[in-house]
């Protein structure tokens, strides 16, 4: 049976600009930009995780606005719910500690990066939410 997972994901905007996080060589699905974040915890509420989530692998805070939808997306050895919240960072400097990269790209740029498949739902729910928001 495959293993089922749960993760909170954060969709970070700054400028017009989101915030893509490259995966290292050593974690699965290397080398593929994601929406960072990570597994939420038993008992543990996906709002909490992300926050923990961005304290532990980018060293900074967030605010969260929005939540979206989540999606469901099934690799060969696992599936995985993500959990996406449109987010801002608190004061800070980023610093990785998982990840091999960042990148701010602008929403329309989003497409050319190599994404994890799951995070493909996301990034549609997320440009759905950008035609419905009135800033």
């Amino acid at each position: 049976m495959n293993k089922k997972i749960d993760v909170a994901c954060a969709i970070i905007e700054k400028d017009g600009m989101v915030l893509a996080a490259q995966r290292s060589e050593s974690m699965s699905l290397p080398l593929k930009w994601e929406f960072p974040g990570g597994k939420i915890e038993p008992r543990e509420d996906a709002r909490d995780c992300l926050e923990r989530e961005l304290m532990e692998e980018l060293g900074v805070g967030i605010h969260i606005h929005a939540a979206l939808s989540p999606s469901s997306w099934r690799y060969p050895d696992f599936a995985i719910t993500l959990h996406p919240f449109v987010c801002t960072l608190k004061p800070g400097t980023i610093h990785l500690v998982e990840h091999k990269a960042i990148r701010w790209i602008r929403p329309e740029e989003m497409g050319r990066l190599d994404w994890a498949e799951a995070d493909g739902p996301v990034l549609e729910n997320y440009f759905r939410y950008l035609g419905q928001r009135v800033d």
